[in-house]
C-alpha cells in the first residue's frame, strides 16, 4: 500500500481466464491477487458466516500492506434492520477478526426498503462503533438517507457513506458521511452486476477517486461487477490511472 491513497480492488478475488497472464501463475487466487492488488471486499459474508480460522487463512495468504473491507451480514440489515443486533454483532465480530490488523472496513450495505430513522440507525452505529476497530462504511439505498442530517449523524458516529454506481439517487453518487474515508461501489450498469463500464466511465470514476484522494481521504474503489468477469478488468484500468 506504501502512501497510496487511492486503494482500488473488487468484490472477491476470481481471477477469470482471459486476466491470468496478468497474474502470477502459481499460488491460489487469493495470493495471485494480493500481488497485484492491495485491498479486496469480502461479501460472501453477507450471505453466509465463515470460520474464524478461514478469516485467519485469508489473511496469511496476503502481503503485510494487504486489507480487507467485510461486507456485514444480511440478518443484521435485512432481517433485524439494524434492531436488536448485539448478538449477531458479537457472532459475526468473534469471526472477522480472525483477520487481525488487515481487517481495515466493515461494510454495512443496507436494503431498498430501509429508510433513514435517527434512533435506530444512531444506535446501530454506536453499538458497532463500540465493538470493532475497524472503519465503517455504510451504503444506503433509501432516498430518506440522503440529507445533510443523515450525513451528520453518519460523520458523527465515524462512518463513511458509499457512493454507488449505479446511484439510487443523484446524491449517492458521491460519498459523504465521515471524510476521513470515501469508499466507492460500482456495480456495473446498464445490466447492475453484469455490465463492464467503458473507457470514458472508468475515467470519469478516476477522476472521482483522484478528486477524494485530494480532500485527504483514504479512498476505496471496489468493482463489484463480477457476475460476467469485467470487475477484473475495469479495476485494473482504474488503478492504472490513479496509481
Amino acid at each position: 500500500m506504501g502512501n497510496r491513497r487511492s486503494l482500488i480492488g473488487t468484490a472477491g478475488w476470481g481471477i477469470p481466464s482471459r486476466y491470468k497472464a496478468e497474474f502470477p501463475q502459481s499460488g491460489s487466487h487469493l495470493e495471485r491477487y494480493g500481488k497485484r492488488f492491495p485491498v479486496v471486499e469480502i461479501d460472501t459474508s453477507f450471505y453466509k458466516p465463515h470460520r474464524r480460522e478461514t478469516y485467519e487463512r485469508w489473511a496469511h495468504a496476503v502481503p503485510e500492506h494487504f486489507r480487507f473491507a467485510v461486507k456485514a451480514p444480511k440478518s443484521m440489515t435485512h432481517e433485524h434492520r439494524l434492531a436488536d443486533c448485539e448478538g449477531l454483532t458479537e457472532d459475526f465480530l468473534g469471526q472477522v477478526e480472525g483477520l487481525g490488523e488487515k481487517l481495515s472496513v466493515l461494510l454495512v450495505q443496507l436494503p431498498p426498503s430501509l429508510p433513514f430513522e435517527p434512533e435506530v440507525a444512531g444506535g446501530f452505529f454506536d453499538m458497532l462503533g463500540k465493538r470493532i476497530r475497524a472503519r465503517l462504511a455504510c451504503e444506503p439505498r433509501h432516498p430518506t438517507w440522503f440529507s445533510a442530517e443523515t450525513d451528520a449523524l453518519l460523520a458523527g458516529h465515524q462512518v463513511a457513506r458509499v457512493a454507488a454506481d449505479p446511484a439510487s439517487v443523484p446524491e449517492a453518487a458521491g460519498p459523504g458521511g465521515s471524510p476521513g474515508l470515501a469508499y466507492f461501489r460500482w456495480h456495473g450498469a446498464p445490466r447492475i452486476y453484469y455490465s463492464g463500464y467503458d473507457a470514458e466511465t472508468l475515467d470519469r470514476f478516476a477522476r472521482q477517486v483522484e478528486a477524494a484522494a485530494a480532500s485527504g481521504a483514504e479512498v476505496w474503489g471496489i468493482f463489484d461487477n463480477t457476475a460476467a468477469g469485467h470487475a477484473l478488468g475495469n479495476a485494473m484500468a482504474v488503478d492504472a490511472m490513479v496509481a
